[in-house]
């Protein structure tokens, strides 16, 4: 039952590694509060934030669309997005 289970599995999605300029990321729980609205459609996602910079780079088998759409919906301007 196991193997058969394991062979229905979706592929995994390719992974795409995008850098956000994002508008209002001035703190820690800026960057906490996107990550966590990005976890919501990526449970794997990888983000890592400049606060200094408002630089947010993000690794996740979602789209860029997707992504930003999201970013904003948590309150903050993607002022531009760069894919790596």
């Amino acid at each position: 039952m196991v193997e058969l289970w394991l062979m229905n599995e979706p592929p995994e999605r390719k992974q795409h590694m995008y850098e956000f300029k994002v508008q209002g990321m001035t703190c820690g729980s800026c960057a906490n509060t996107i990550t966590y609205a990005l976890r919501s459609i990526d449970p794997k996602v990888k983000v890592s934030a400049d606060i200094k910079t408002q630089t947010l780079r993000v690794e996740s088998s979602q789209d860029q669309a997707a992504l930003s759409s999201l970013i904003e919906e948590a309150g903050y301007a993607v002022k531009s997005v760069t894919s790596i």
